[in-house]
């Protein structure tokens, strides 16, 4: 059996936070989570904290 990933807990350090401002507008959130290895629920909670958003051109890219 496959032993499950584990996923980062706690603070955020400031590399996390750099690396998140600059992914999250233009990549899907499940890629980013995977990138800092953190939780996708996570990720999208954080960046919603930090008044982030998806750009036109990922949302376009999409079908949205």
């Amino acid at each position: 059996m496959a032993r499950k990933k584990e996923l980062k807990k706690g603070p955020w350090s400031r590399d996390e936070i750099k690396l998140l401002k600059k992914r999250f507008p233009g990549r899907s959130t499940e890629v980013v989570a995977a990138e800092l290895g953190r939780s996708y629920e996570s990720v999208k909670k954080y960046a919603s904290r930090l008044g982030m958003r998806k750009t036109k051109t990922y949302l376009r890219k999409i079908g949205r």
